[in-house]
């Protein structure tokens, strides 16, 4: 399930967003201080372009997908999820599974979407994994300045199956 993020969430988000794995797998790779997050949120919340919201797993917070260059027919995405407190629970893969499908079904249904893009780093290939198998293509390569070093990054692409 998604839901709209509500300011209670914004704790947890940072801690999640900041865990060593998530950092290293991101195109930001430093730790984010609180006033950044809090800078960051301000003008999320004011950009009609973006859309955060919080998934949850067996009714807890577990992770936070972004919807951004929101268009009529098309936006790209990215995700993150609370890795220790799901490794804890040995709820992981389940949820990982889970915030995909929940996040194409909101793009494609609330949102009203034909094509749903997004990045992945190169090197990331149990992300890549998931992302074919979701239906996702991967639809060109290139490299991208990951703070002040150059990466090989994965442009991936869903398209709305017409009914």
């Amino acid at each position: 399930m998604l839901r709209s993020v509500e300011d209670k969430d914004l704790p947890s988000m940072r801690r999640w967003r900041n865990h060593p794995r998530v950092r290293a797998a991101s195109f930001a790779t430093h730790e984010i201080a609180e006033d950044e997050h809090a800078q960051w949120w301000e003008a999320t919340r004011a950009d009609a372009r973006k859309r955060v919201l919080i998934y949850e797993h067996e009714g807890n917070p577990a992770g936070v997908v972004t919807f951004f260059g929101l268009s009529s027919e098309s936006a790209s995405w990215g995700f993150y999820l609370d890795l220790e407190g799901l490794e804890q629970s040995g709820e992981l893969l389940r949820a990982w599974i889970g915030l995909e499908r929940a996040a194409i079904d909101h793009a494609f249904g609330t949102l009203g979407l034909t094509t749903l893009r997004g990045e992945v780093l190169a090197c990331n290939e149990a992300v890549r994994r998931l992302h074919r198998r979701f239906g996702f293509l991967e639809v060109g390569a290139y490299l991208r300045d990951v703070d002040g070093e150059s990466r090989d990054v994965v442009a991936i692409r869903l398209v709305k199956e017409r009914s």
